[in-house]
């Protein structure tokens, strides 16, 4: 065999190895579920900011602070600013004292606008009808990024009543951003994705399906929850269009065996994963067994007894326990006792 044959070869079995690889690390097994890449991780930076303020609302119809002495001082401080001097506080029952909340989106420009929530902290019985005079919001490094004013609605019905609290309002686009959030993306080398739900072996996959949209070694998953990605020689300058590439594909996400019981409600939320081990267990009158060999058993049997086959999905007990009336407490102290002798391989979380 010549040196050209050997060659061919070896690069021939060297893609062979790395499509086995793939289908090994990205196989799509029964029990895990197909998202988009952007679904469930999130690129290091990209996020929200929260802008907080203190303002006033005026314009109430008596439904104000009734003498509080914050508000008084910050109309005397407005009142002192217009060029108007008063004496001493200014009491009336037509303003409110609020602090003002809003949500920085990710690279945000100036002149865009933001929603804004507005909320009373003083004894003001309604926002409603009140105007929120020209408020600053800062971030946590106590520069101002917007600058809100505007009407307050509190989601007042065709009835005249309200489904929400009349203390808490919204200013829809009521705060004009004032300063740009540049971040200088499209010039980045690299970046960092971190999962929403840390798990190493959908870290592993996720990097191994860039590897492959890529054809080559970009992506190195560092731990459970995050996975770097080096930008490639065409990407550069174009980072924007890269992540455009990569935050639409598909990912066979894993995720723990998780219960989750709600106590006030008797919800319970389970996945695909969670089974039941062999095990007996009684509450009150209520017997619970799960066999290890699914034979019947003839002859008289208590009339509260369950029997249940080995692999059983805590989905079919739980049926089988609302067939049978079983109250949200009672639910909560079996799974607490399934959990304990290590009969419910799955986490337990009570809310």
């Amino acid at each position: 065999m010549n040196t050209d044959s050997k060659s061919y070869i070896k690069a021939w079995l060297k893609a062979l190895l790395f499509v086995f690889t793939v289908i090994a690390v990205v196989g799509i097994p029964a029990t895990s579920s197909a998202a988009r890449l952007k679904d469930v991780a999130a690129v290091k930076g990209v996020r929200e900011n929260i802008l907080i303020g203190y303002g006033i609302v005026v314009g109430l119809k008596g439904s104000g602070d009734s003498g509080t002495e914050v508000t008084g001082k910050s109309l005397s401080r407005l009142f002192s600013k217009l060029g108007l001097d008063s004496a001493g506080d200014v009491k009336s029952k037509n303003a409110a004292a609020v602090i003002v909340t809003a949500k920085l989106p990710p690279f945000a420009r100036a002149g865009n606008k933001i929603d804004i929530t507005v909320s009373s902290i003083g004894d003001a019985a309604s926002l409603e009808g009140g105007m929120l005079l020209v408020t600053p919001l800062r971030a946590g490094d106590q520069n101002v990024y917007a600058v809100a004013q505007g009407p307050v609605s509190i989601g007042a019905v065709a009835d005249g009543s309200t489904k929400n609290f009349p203390t808490v309002g919204r200013v829809v686009a009521g705060a004009t951003i004032e300063k740009d959030v540049d971040a200088n993306f499209s010039g980045k080398k690299g970046f960092r994705l971190s999962l929403h739900n840390p798990d190493f072996t959908t870290a592993a996959r996720v990097a191994t399906i860039i590897n492959g949209e890529l054809s080559g070694k970009y992506a190195t998953a560092r731990d459970s929850g995050t996975i770097d990605i080096v930008v490639p020689f065409n990407y550069e300058g174009n980072t924007v269009e890269l992540l455009a590439l990569l935050e639409n594909l598909n990912v066979n996400v894993e995720s723990r065996a998780r219960v989750v019981l709600n106590e006030r409600t008797g919800t319970v939320v389970m996945g695909e994963r969670v089974v039941l081990s062999p095990v007996v267990l009684a509450h009150g009158e209520l017997s619970i067994e799960v066999k290890s060999e699914g034979k019947d058993k003839k002859g008289g049997k208590p009339q509260r007894l369950i029997e249940i086959g080995k692999g059983t999905s805590v989905a079919d007990l739980v049926k089988l326990l609302n067939t049978l009336g079983v109250q949200p407490k009672d639910l909560t102290a079996i799974f607490q006792s399934l959990r304990e002798a290590g009969a419910l391989q799955a986490d337990l979380e009570i809310m």
